[in-house]
């Protein structure tokens, strides 16, 4: 982490990515539609995605264990 720290928020929004159909696709399958979506909009649009990287430390459609 870049010397940020991890609020309550911040946890609260990465468990919506964490349940959310299309990023748990994405991660699970690592090609098709939903994988470039997701890849697509992790970074600019999506604060739940956003979060998910803060405090996991890794990209939304990366494989989760």
């Amino acid at each position: 982490m870049s010397g940020q720290e991890i609020t309550s928020l911040d946890r609260s929004l990465a468990r919506v990515c964490e349940l959310c159909p299309a990023c748990r696709y994405a991660s699970y399958r690592q090609k098709g539609l939903a994988f470039t979506f997701v890849k697509t909009i992790e970074v600019d649009i999506c604060p739940f995605c956003r979060a998910y990287e803060r405090v996991h430390g890794k990209k939304a459609h990366e494989p989760r264990a």
